[in-house]
C-alpha cells in the first residue's frame, strides 16, 4: 500500500537555536510528507542556506530545492564552524536566490494543497502573501509562533515569543489573513525536551540524520557554554520547532482550540474579539508520547 504524501514547504531560521536542526531532521524522517522546498529566513539567509545544503547533501537529499529568503542584518550564529569550509555552489540541487518567489511558485503550481511550515520569523511568508495572495487558496499555514497562556519554562502569563518579536508586522499580516492557520505556541512546543533514554538514543547515534543532529547539538551547546550541563543531565534544550513538523501530519497528541488571536503592538498574542480565528495547540494530551514519537522518528 502506497502512502499518500502531503507536499510541504519548510521556512526556517536554522542556525540560531538548535531546535531548527532537530525539526529538519524530523521532517526528512516523515514518510507522510513530501518536501518540495526549504527556505531560509531572518538574518544571514545565505549562511543559513549553507547549513541546510550541507545537511541535505550529507543525507543524500539534494533532490530538495533551497530558497534563500529575505536578508535581515544579524549574526551568523553558533553553528558557523559546521559550515566554515562548505561552498554553497557545490550543492548538487536547485538553489533559488529569491526564496519568496520560490515559495509562491511552489504553492501556485502544486496539484495538491501545500502545508507551509514556518518555524522562524515570518518575513518571507508575509512577503509571499503580499506578492500573491492567491497562495492562500492552495496552501495551509502551520507555524511555531506565539504564547497564548503560558510562556518560556511553562510559567503562567503572556510573553513576547521570539519568532513574533523579530518581525511583529509580518506576523500580524499572516495572522490577520484568511489562511487556514494552525500554530503551536509556547503553551505546547515550549515543553518539549528529550531526556534520559530518549536523549541517549539520539545523541551519539551513528545513523546519518541523528548523527548530524548530535554533532550540531554538541557544537551549539559548547558555543552556548551549556555542553557539560547538558551531557551530565542527559537532557536537550527545549525543542520548540519539531511540534510544527508534527502538526503537518498529525494532531493526535495535542489539544487544538480555535481562538481569535490578536497580535499586539508589542508582539504579544492575545485572545480578542477583533482577531482572526486560528487553530491553536493549547495543551498536550500526551507529551511523553510525542517525545517518544520524535525519538522513534529520528532513530528508525
Amino acid at each position: 500500500m502506497n502512502l499518500k504524501k502531503t507536499p510541504v514547504i519548510l521556512d526556517t531560521d536554522i542556525g540560531r537555536d538548535i531546535d531548527d536542526t532537530w525539526a529538519l531532521g524530523m521532517l526528512l524522517k516523515c514518510p507522510e510528507l513530501d518536501v518540495k522546498l526549504i527556505t531560509t529566513t531572518h538574518h544571514n539567509t545565505t549562511f543559513k542556506a549553507k547549513l541546510v545544503a550541507k545537511f541535505l547533501e550529507s543525507v543524500d537529499r539534494t533532490d530538495i530545492p533551497i530558497g534563500i529568503g529575505i536578508k535581515v542584518k544579524g549574526p551568523k550564529g553558533p553553528l558557523r564552524k559546521w559550515v566554515k569550509d562548505y561552498d554553497l555552489s557545490q550543492y548538487n540541487g536547485l538553489i533559488f536566490n529569491d526564496g519568496v518567489s520560490a515559495i509562491i511558485d511552489t504553492i501556485i503550481h502544486s496539484p495538491e494543497k501545500v502545508n507551509l511550515i514556518a518555524i522562524g520569523p515570518l518575513g518571507n511568508i508575509a512577503s509571499a502573501l503580499k506578492k500573491n495572495s492567491a497562495i492562500i487558496n492552495n496552501s495551509r499555514f502551520i507555524g511555531m509562533q506565539g504564547a497564548i497562556r503560558r510562556f518560556y519554562e511553562d510559567l503562567p502569563g503572556i510573553t513576547v515569543e521570539y519568532n513574533i518579536s523579530q518581525n511583529i508586522d509580518a506576523c500580524r499580516k499572516v495572522f490577520n489573513s484568511d489562511w487556514n492557520k494552525t500554530i503551536t505556541p509556547l503553551d505546547t512546543c515550549g515543553l518539549v525536551k528529550l531526556s534520559g533514554a530518549d536523549f541517549d538514543r539520539v545523541i551519539g547515534n551513528n545513523d546519518p540524520i541523528p548523527s548530524i543532529i548530535s554533532e550540531q547539538t554538541k557544537l551549539w551547546a559548547k558555543e552556548r557554554r551549556v555542553y557539560k550541563k547538558m551531557m551530565e543531565a542527559r537532557t536537550t534544550s527545549t525543542l520548540f520547532d519539531p511540534v510544527a513538523i508534527y502538526l503537518a501530519y498529525s494532531e493526535e497528541f495535542l489539544n487544538i482550540k480555535e481562538l481569535k488571536i490578536v497580535v499586539t503592538d508589542d508582539g504579544r498574542t492575545i485572545e480578542g474579539k477583533t482577531g482572526k480565528l486560528i487553530r491553536c495547540a493549547t495543551s498536550w494530551k500526551n507529551l511523553k508520547a510525542f517525545e517518544d514519537h520524535l525519538t522513534d522518528r529520528l532513530t528508525t
